[in-house]
């Protein structure tokens, strides 16, 4: 009995949290409408690997960022280009560019996610690669857990390979699966509610105290990759 209404609560937060800005307005994601999305056997949405997405960055293994918020605090984390080599991929790539550094976490739900990435710091935001005019935009990656494909453009059912524990990291989207850009967040908590909805693409390994203390406002002081950029592949 207590499911649905801990269910109503997530989708009630997703709704001022979780939204990636596009060219209309916000929109509750999709993840939390669809109960009922194709199995991952589709063949119209899955592919054996991300090589239908060309021209995005992609993570051929792992590798590790080291995030230093609010001036000196560090958070290490790991990146898993292997369950998710597009949305770790995107996320290596701005890192490697100093995208994130000075940004700001303009969203903040205690007990539930910190959310930053955005270089406008409204939530509206995305990259525009260099003499662009449109915004990067990755597809929802999500692997289910076992020897199966990675699910492209669509949400899952299946408990996925990584999921929403405390101190993951996550592509923040709009209504739209292929939405997701720059933002991102990081759980304060275990969610499995956004379980097969979101795309988690790693973890934190280190100081994982730090994200209690992130209020809204606090900034990415800088961001750097340590290990691994080797394996991304551009």
């Amino acid at each position: 009995m207590q499911k649905p209404f801990q269910r109503l609560i997530i989708v009630s937060l997703l709704m001022g949290t979780l939204i990636l800005g596009a060219c209309d307005s916000p929109k509750r994601p999709s993840g939390e409408q669809s109960t009922s999305a194709p199995p991952p056997s589709s063949t119209a949405t899955t592919a054996t690997n991300s090589d239908r997405f060309p021209g995005l960055p992609r993570l051929n293994g792992k590798a590790t960022v080291l995030m230093t918020v609010n001036g000196n605090k560090q958070i290490t984390i790991e990146l898993d280009g292997n369950n998710a080599p597009i949305s770790a991929g995107n996320f290596v790539d701005l890192v490697d560019r100093k995208f994130y550094d000075g940004l700001t976490f303009h969203r903040v739900v205690s007990n539930f996610v910190v959310q930053g990435g955005d270089p406008r710091g409204d939530g509206t935001g995305g990259y525009i690669p260099k003499g662009g005019s449109a915004e990067r935009r990755i597809p929802l990656e999500i692997k289910p857990n076992g020897s199966v494909p990675i699910v492209y453009s669509q949400t899952i059912n299946d408990v996925p390979q990584l999921q929403h524990k405390r101190g993951a990291i996550a592509m923040a989207r709009s209504q739209s699966p292929d939405s997701a850009s720059s933002q991102f967040y990081l759980t304060l908590a275990d969610v499995p509610y956004l379980d097969g909805s979101y795309a988690v693409f790693g973890k934190i390994t280190q100081g994982v105290e730090v994200i209690d203390t992130i209020r809204q406002g606090g900034k990415i002081t800088s961001a750097k990759v340590t290990q691994g950029i080797e394996n991304l592949k551009k």
